[in-house]
Protein backbone atom coordinates (compact mmCIF):
# COMPACT_ATOMS: atom_id res chain seq x y z
CA UNK A 1 0.00 0.00 0.00
CA UNK A 2 1.90 2.91 -1.31
CA UNK A 3 0.33 6.55 0.54
CA UNK A 4 0.11 8.84 -2.41
CA UNK A 5 -0.73 12.16 -0.80
CA UNK A 6 0.39 13.73 2.51
CA UNK A 7 -3.70 14.06 3.44
CA UNK A 8 -3.32 10.59 3.37
CA UNK A 9 -0.45 10.18 5.67
CA UNK A 10 -2.74 12.29 7.88
CA UNK A 11 -5.76 10.48 7.93
CA UNK A 12 -4.14 7.35 8.96
CA UNK A 13 -2.52 8.71 11.76
CA UNK A 14 -5.40 10.06 12.80
CA UNK A 15 -7.20 6.76 12.84
CA UNK A 16 -4.01 5.05 14.64
CA UNK A 17 -3.71 7.28 17.10
CA UNK A 18 -7.05 7.84 17.76
CA UNK A 19 -8.04 4.08 18.24
CA UNK A 20 -4.93 3.39 20.31
CA UNK A 21 -5.88 6.69 23.25
CA UNK A 22 -9.07 5.26 23.18
CA UNK A 23 -7.57 1.79 24.18
CA UNK A 24 -5.66 3.00 26.59
CA UNK A 25 -8.30 5.04 28.11
CA UNK A 26 -10.20 2.02 28.18
CA UNK A 27 -7.36 0.39 30.00
CA UNK A 28 -6.74 2.66 32.40
CA UNK A 29 -10.30 2.93 33.24
CA UNK A 30 -9.67 -0.03 35.47
CA UNK A 31 -5.89 1.09 36.32
CA UNK A 32 -3.94 4.28 37.84
CA UNK A 33 -4.43 6.52 34.87
CA UNK A 34 -5.95 9.57 33.49
CA UNK A 35 -8.76 7.11 31.59
CA UNK A 36 -11.24 9.88 30.46
CA UNK A 37 -8.23 12.19 29.31
CA UNK A 38 -7.33 8.96 26.59
CA UNK A 39 -11.04 8.33 25.99
CA UNK A 40 -11.73 12.75 25.45
CA UNK A 41 -8.65 12.83 23.02
CA UNK A 42 -9.10 9.69 21.38
CA UNK A 43 -12.65 10.52 20.66
CA UNK A 44 -11.68 14.21 19.55
CA UNK A 45 -9.51 12.38 16.83
CA UNK A 46 -11.62 10.10 15.90
CA UNK A 47 -14.37 12.69 15.49
CA UNK A 48 -12.43 14.07 12.56
CA UNK A 49 -13.00 10.77 10.45
CA UNK A 50 -16.09 9.01 11.78
CA UNK A 51 -19.66 10.12 12.31
CA UNK A 52 -19.96 7.77 15.17
CA UNK A 53 -17.13 9.44 17.36
CA UNK A 54 -18.51 12.88 17.09
CA UNK A 55 -22.26 11.71 18.67
CA UNK A 56 -20.03 9.91 21.21
CA UNK A 57 -18.18 12.75 21.84
CA UNK A 58 -21.16 15.05 22.03
CA UNK A 59 -23.37 12.97 24.23
CA UNK A 60 -20.26 12.23 26.53
CA UNK A 61 -19.69 16.10 26.59
CA UNK A 62 -23.80 16.77 27.38
CA UNK A 63 -24.33 14.72 30.19
CA UNK A 64 -20.63 16.33 31.59
CA UNK A 65 -22.07 19.30 31.71
CA UNK A 66 -25.68 18.02 33.11
CA UNK A 67 -23.29 16.95 35.90
CA UNK A 68 -21.43 19.69 36.44
CA UNK A 69 -25.06 21.75 36.88
CA UNK A 70 -26.35 19.22 39.38
CA UNK A 71 -23.13 19.48 41.36
CA UNK A 72 -22.78 23.00 41.55
CA UNK A 73 -26.69 23.36 41.62
CA UNK A 74 -27.02 25.56 38.81
CA UNK A 75 -30.83 25.08 37.54
CA UNK A 76 -30.97 23.95 34.16
CA UNK A 77 -32.16 27.05 32.04
CA UNK A 78 -35.91 26.57 30.79
CA UNK A 79 -36.29 25.43 27.55
CA UNK A 80 -37.78 27.82 24.88
CA UNK A 81 -41.18 26.02 24.20
CA UNK A 82 -41.76 25.28 27.80
CA UNK A 83 -41.62 29.08 28.90
CA UNK A 84 -44.34 31.47 28.80
CA UNK A 85 -44.01 34.44 26.56
CA UNK A 86 -44.18 37.41 29.07
CA UNK A 87 -47.22 39.61 28.50
CA UNK A 88 -46.35 42.78 26.44
CA UNK A 89 -46.09 45.88 28.12
CA UNK A 90 -49.92 47.91 27.88
CA UNK A 91 -51.70 44.71 27.13
CA UNK A 92 -53.90 42.99 29.73
CA UNK A 93 -53.75 39.22 30.68
CA UNK A 94 -54.87 37.01 27.95
CA UNK A 95 -55.17 39.86 25.66
CA UNK A 96 -54.18 38.80 21.72
CA UNK A 97 -51.27 40.50 20.49
CA UNK A 98 -51.37 41.14 17.09
CA UNK A 99 -48.26 39.84 15.18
Amino acid sequence: MILRTVEQVRRIFRIVAGFTLLLAGVVMLVTPGPGWVAILLGLGLLAAEFVWARTLMDRIKRQGTRIKDTVLGKPEPPKPEDSPRPPAQGSAPGEQIPR
